[in-house]
């Protein structure tokens, strides 16, 4: 299994521990992914880590589409990945409905449809095989619109790309992650239970199957975060409140990705109850109404014995093919280097 790290979005100030990324890298951590919300872009601290760094990989966890045409993030990735010779992963998102229209303006549209017609674009773009051309639901090059000139014209890459160059999808609802799964190389859930990997391997293996792939071909990457302390108790809460934020607040009532998620893994009940305490305003007791349970499941937490005892469980579906990559969340170089001595 590879090990890979996340970076913070952070939020009125932009934070990069460099000494973190670094440390990670010496530890021989695979890569380090960046992402973006509704703040800062995934983008440029991207390229300033690549600058700075020699051998790990870096990431977008996410680019949101909607919020780029297909030829910009194709361009933003060869680019990135001629300047770190090689080392640039492109990752890639839907996003939801509120940020895609609240803040890009942008119709959602049909978010699996355009997962698709932007690889396929991305792709065309990275063979250098001939001038491109797509007609679709959401984007169509060159534009055919009643609203252009009419001059537009297909045009080739100038600059060479590497069309092997890998492409992952941040997603967690079964058609997302069957979409993922046939035409990406690998998907970022936000979490995952590893004694459960069925809640998404369900929805992955029919995507393998319509591409004629296998798990060797595909790497599941969740997010996990690493918290060591004698009190569990406290080091739970610390991850609380941004489970509870998703489970409750990201999305509407109807619409919410991350609470069907954690109704999924088993947690119905305590799901729908996040949510009503979230949407009243009580985030304190949206907090404390996720299950221990649940951030067992999902995260390391505790004394080192434990988390170590714990992480055999994730190797074990490491081993399986079940999951190809732990991405760790903002944990310290001590929670890096303790999953580092047990994984690497």
């Amino acid at each position: 299994m590879k090990l890979g790290i996340l970076n913070a979005m952070g939020g009125k100030v932009i934070g990069i521990d460099m000494d973190r990324i670094k440390a990670a890298e010496s530890m021989g951590y695979d890569s380090v992914w960046t992402g973006e919300a509704y703040g800062s872009d995934a983008v440029s601290p991207a390229a300033w880590i690549l600058a700075q760094t020699d051998k790990i990989k870096v990431g977008t966890s996410i680019m949101q589409m909607p919020g780029r045409s297909p030829a910009l993030s194709a361009m933003t990735a060869m680019t990135l990945n001629q300047l770190s010779n090689g080392r640039f992963i492109v990752g890639l998102g839907a996003s939801g409905p509120q940020v895609v229209e609240g803040w890009h303006a942008t119709a959602y549209g049909k978010p699996m449809t355009r997962t698709r017609e932007y690889i396929d674009i991305m792709q065309k773009i990275f063979s250098r095989e001939g001038p491109v051309e797509h007609q679709g639901f959401h984007y169509s090059m060159p534009y055919s619109g009643d609203d252009g000139t009419g001059l537009g014209k297909p045009l080739k890459s100038m600059l060479q790309a590497d069309p092997s160059m890998k492409i992952y999808m941040a997603s967690i609802t079964p058609t997302g992650l069957e979409t993922a799964a046939e035409v990406a190389d690998g998907v970022l859930p936000i979490w995952m239970n590893p004694e459960k990997p069925d809640v998404l391997m369900s929805s992955i293996q029919k995507g393998l199957d319509k591409a004629n792939k296998t798990t060797k071909d595909f790497d599941v990457a969740p997010a996990v975060t690493v918290i060591i302390g004698d009190d569990v108790d406290r080091c739970r809460m610390k991850i609380k409140g941004t489970m509870a934020l998703y489970i409750g607040g990201m999305g509407a009532r109807e619409n919410n990705f991350y609470n069907d998620f954690a109704k999924a893994l088993g947690f119905e009940e305590a799901a729908a109850k996040i949510q009503d305490l979230f949407l009243a305003g009580k985030r304190d007791e949206a907090a404390a109404a996720v299950p221990d349970e649940l951030v067992d499941a999902c995260h390391l937490v505790g004394p080192a014995g434990r988390i170590k005892e714990r992480l055999q469980v994730w190797k074990e579906a490491g081993d399986s093919g079940k999951i190809g990559s732990m991405l760790l969340g903002s944990c310290p170089i001590e929670a890096l280097e303790l999953v580092a001595g047990e994984m690497l």
